[in-house]
């Protein structure tokens, strides 16, 4: 009798600590082609906000011209060697996705068109690489490059070398000059390698280059690590890096780790340059390019980049799975001296509310040309995917958004 008191006392005495034990609501992680809509409302959220925040989008169209092709020659094409090389497409309308708790919320434009993504390739760039670490094939960050590339050689090569050829290097070797033998993968994943040399007849400097010609090919070479420099050739030098460690095209790595475990569609494409083919355990395997720079890089719809940004927001894992480890996210959200608001290539973050300053300082973001964004908002459990916006508009948007909440 004196334990059946007891108990009764305890059970009346504590019941609101047996409310606070209540599980936590699972997270919504949208399966293969099903993915929920909800209206704002439902959410708690305020659908004159939304609207709000759509027609800023859409008002803040860039004025670029929609042919991609027309535009790189308005802008990267006058560079030095910037003939493109790589496909390039007629762009589609303005386009977003606004993803919250998981659910989809709204949308407006084409989100099921595949539309270039510029340089939103190399966050799945850099994705694949974190694969490449959390299982092994690359022991750490912090190691060189050098000792993963071996010597590469180019497919398509003429059979019979011409007689000023003969005695010159035939294979491609991206890491042999005492400068890139110092670089690592940590340098390479943060743009600040500085690495030299010409990849599918880009050099290095010709890439927004410096408006004093005299330092073209000739400047010092600034000690691996120290100095920020958004460059696409060394971007390139990366993926082709990457592709050798994992022996197959970086395409086929992604939709099998990360793509098709996060329920993406089949329609996106990740394409290189059409000079950009080696031989790779006797097989021609095209090396891809980590953007639009030049053409080529990655065709995805809006729905697939939501998922991506849902997946980073949530730290790698889906539906209980980790496809990126926690820490390599924590290391691609973390910034250098060099670069306060930038981790691993293209991790933008909103240090000191730089980029965004309606956005909490804990938002990130994966920015492309164009102007393409997937913004990540951990502190509210909200992606959203703004497509062909001027940069200038994207914070008006933003706090739009946030005022829905």
């Amino acid at each position: 009798m004196r334990q059946v008191l007891l108990f009764i006392f305890i059970a009346c005495a504590f019941p609101v600590k047996a409310q606070k034990s209540a599980a936590k609501p699972a997270d919504y992680f949208p399966p293969a082609n099903n993915w929920q809509h909800k209206t704002p409302a439902s959410m708690g959220l305020q659908q004159a906000a939304i609207d709000e925040a759509i027609s800023a989008a859409i008002a803040s169209e860039t004025r670029a011209p929609r042919n991609m092709e027309i535009n790189h020659y308005r802008t990267f094409g006058r560079e030095p060697f910037g003939e493109g090389i790589g496909p390039f497409a007629e762009r589609g309308a303005p386009t977003g996705v606004i993803v919250y708790k998981g659910y989809i919320v709204a949308s407006w434009g084409e989100p099921d068109r595949c539309d270039m993504t510029h340089s939103v390739t190399k966050s799945f760039l850099s994705t694949v690489i974190g694969v490449a670490v959390d299982r092994g094939l690359i022991r750490s960050v912090t190691d060189t490059v050098a000792p993963y590339v071996p010597p590469i050689e180019l497919y398509g090569q003429p059979l019979h070398r011409p007689a000023e050829d003969i005695g010159k290097p035939a294979l491609l070797d991206l890491f042999s000059t005492p400068h890139n033998k110092r670089i690592t993968w940590n340098d390479m994943l943060r743009q600040t390698s500085d690495w030299e040399g010409t990849l599918w007849g880009k050099p290095e400097w010709a890439d927004r280059p410096d408006s004093n010609a005299a330092t073209w090919g000739t400047r010092d070479r600034y000690t691996p690590g120290t100095v920020y420099e958004y460059n696409d050739v060394r971007v390139n030098a990366l993926a082709l890096a990457a592709t050798s460690v994992w022996r197959r095209p970086l395409p086929q790595v992604l939709k099998e780790t990360v793509m098709d475990p996060i329920g993406a569609s089949s329609s996106w494409r990740w394409t290189g340059y059409r000079n950009a083919w080696i031989v790779l355990d006797g097989q021609p395997v095209q090396s891809v390019s980590g953007g639009g720079h030049w053409g080529g890089g990655m065709f995805i719809n809006a729905w697939d980049m939501a998922r991506f940004g849902l997946l980073t927001m949530r730290k790698g894992r889906w539906n209980g799975q980790q496809i990126i480890s926690e820490q390599w996210v924590q290391q691609a959200l973390t910034p250098t001296k060099a670069q306060p608001d930038y981790g691993y290539m293209n991790w933008f973050l909103n240090t000191g509310k730089k980029l965004l300053p309606s956005a909490p300082a804990t938002a990130f973001m994966h920015i492309g040309n164009g102007a393409n964004y997937i913004y990540a908002d951990p502190e509210h459990d909200l992606v959203m995917v703004v497509r062909w916006i001027d940069a200038k508009g994207m914070d008006k948007v933003v706090k739009h958004l946030l005022e829905a909440l």
